[in-house]
């Protein structure tokens, strides 16, 4: 059940989410604090919110009717929020999609979705623009944030009203979407409700980290992302703290300098990128650093990267999933509780459990596939009804991830559904070798994936990313069996190891175990 809470200009009854987020601020007297630090400067929340107004109102200056979508694919700047919370404002439904796509994934979402207009940054359109004449006249409007190109953004903002009536929406109204990553296949589209961007703050961002007004709050996850969302959106616009954001990809190098030159006092990032900032020179001593809270989502976070971590910065990093159909983390570590190798505990206002393959809940310390309840959970898939009726049963959504529970209560993250293996009759989780591959010196990082024997048997397969780069040896390949053999069961080792010099993953940092399954020979 949503808990929204009522803005004051909208008559009692009707909720709207980027009121909430923007407009709530300048009420509470915030208006001249800062809400964005971009590559163009700093934008304060009376400027943010009248960057939004316009944008509400270009909106319905160009035809643009309440419920209809857009098609969001900007990098992380000021423009953002503004096309976000503006569409929100009118009643339009904003959706965001990932800018590292090829264009046939710009293809479909445009198609799926069915917008009327598309905003995009200028070094994305290049990619979008074979695709774009396919879609008129249902495409009207192309607005680009840039100098050329189409409408341009600054432009139309500059000739539209400052001030804007908002859309009398309520809080069960259909808000925006998110396109899951596609990890596993095509990506869907999740519809989320205008309730549940101030829901995941209420349950997630302010209890369990603390988000105050004074923080600066930088996510190397992008805005496109529902983690991202989340942190550099939902979670800073909620107390009237500042986001960092950075429309340049998030590597190590790009990301150590925000860390420095800005100071935020907290960080999200992914596993894969912790572990480069790491393994690399560019993340400055603790003393040059201003950080009280680091976060880790995305995929699981191995218990010695976040033992690294804590010991090179001095803060815990704190472990947690979530989803794009549950829009953030539900189930966390927290500052004053955690236990690196797990995901933490259910955050409170969501609950979960674990079901073994006939729909039973798991005894105790068994592995089972995670299925969580919450109030920010999407209500559908887009035009996809069968998978949404598989995904979402009841109150339960099925999360794809197989866990298991340890006696006092931590969840310990076992791998994907798909990618579990099942060797000599028992489970084997990938996640579980690879941890232990990356406890030698000289792996930087790790995939394991099922492989057939001779006897057509599936047996653990391990892809090694060095920290030296280049090729290893039979020798160390033998080295590492050894090594994990050592830590875990013997018949979880891999019986195979290929040196790659990278993996490959999705925008977010994940692993895409599918693609290496698939370039195996048959």
């Amino acid at each position: 059940m949503c808990m929204a809470v009522q803005p004051k200009s909208l008559p009692p009854g009707y909720y709207n989410a980027a009121l909430d987020l923007l407009d709530r601020n300048l009420a509470e007297g915030r208006g001249e604090r800062v809400a964005v630090i971009d590559d163009r400067g700093r934008t304060t929340y009376a400027a943010l919110t009248e960057r939004a107004n316009r944008f509400a109102n270009a909106l319905a200056d160009l035809g643009v009717e309440r419920e209809q979508r857009i098609l969001v694919a900007l990098q992380d700047s000021v423009d953002f929020p503004t096309v976000f919370l503006g569409a929100i404002k009118a009643g339009v439904v904003p959706v965001a999609v990932n800018t590292a796509q090829m264009a046939r994934d710009y293809d479909f979402m445009l198609e799926d979705s069915g917008a009327r207009a598309l905003v995009v940054s200028q070094p994305i359109l290049e990619t979008i623009a074979p695709e774009i004449e396919r879609h008129r006249p249902q495409l009207a409007h192309v607005i680009v944030s840039g100098e050329s190109g189409g409408i341009r953004l600054e432009e139309l903002l500059a000739k539209s009203d400052p001030e804007h009536e908002p859309a009398r929406t309520v809080a069960d109204d259909i808000a925006f979407w998110l396109y899951s990553s596609g990890s596993t296949g095509a990506p869907k589209g999740a519809v989320h409700l205008q309730c549940h961007l101030m829901e995941t703050y209420r349950l997630y961002g302010g209890p369990i980290l603390g988000i105050g007004p004074d923080d600066v709050v930088f996510s190397a996850a992008k805005l496109f992302f529902a983690y991202g969302l989340g942190n550099a959106m939902t979670f800073p616009f909620a107390v009237g703290a500042a986001a960092v954001l950075m429309a340049e990809r998030s590597t190590p190098a790009s990301c150590a300098k925000r860390l420095v030159d800005h100071r935020p006092t907290m960080f999200f990032g992914v596993p894969t990128l912790y572990a480069a900032m790491l393994a690399g020179t560019d993340l400055a001593e603790k003393e040059r650093l201003a950080l009280r809270r680091c976060v880790s989502a995305g995929e699981a976070l191995p218990a010695e990267l976040g033992e690294r971590w804590q010991k090179r910065t001095g803060v815990p990093l704190l472990d947690g999933i979530g989803s794009t159909e549950m829009l953030h983390i539900f189930i966390s570590n927290r500052p004053d509780d955690f236990r690196y190798g797990s995901s933490g505990k259910p955050v409170p206002g969501y609950e979960a459990r674990l079901v073994s393959e006939t729909g039973g809940e798991v005894a105790a310390g068994e592995i089972g596939d995670l299925q969580v309840s919450g109030p920010t959970c999407c209500i559908m898939y887009w035009r996809r009804r069968e998978k949404s009726r598989d995904t979402f049963i009841g109150r339960w959504t099925k999360t794809g991830d197989k866990y298991r529970v340890t006696e006092d209560g931590w969840w310990i993250y076992c791998g994907r559904s798909d990618d579990m293996l099942k060797v000599s009759g028992q489970y084997v989780s990938p996640f579980e070798v690879e941890a232990a591959l990356l406890t030698h010196n000289e792996v930087l990082e790790a995939a394991v994936v099922g492989h057939e024997d001779a006897d057509r048997l599936i047996k653990p397969k391990a892809y090694i990313v060095l920290k030296g780069g280049g090729g290893g040896s039979t020798a160390l390949a033998d080295a590492l069996k050894a090594h994990v053999r050592s830590r875990l069961a013997p018949f979880k080792y891999p019986r195979w190891i290929e040196f790659v010099p990278s993996l490959p993953k999705t925008a977010t940092g994940k692993i895409q175990r599918f693609k290496l399954r698939a370039s195996q020979p048959s």
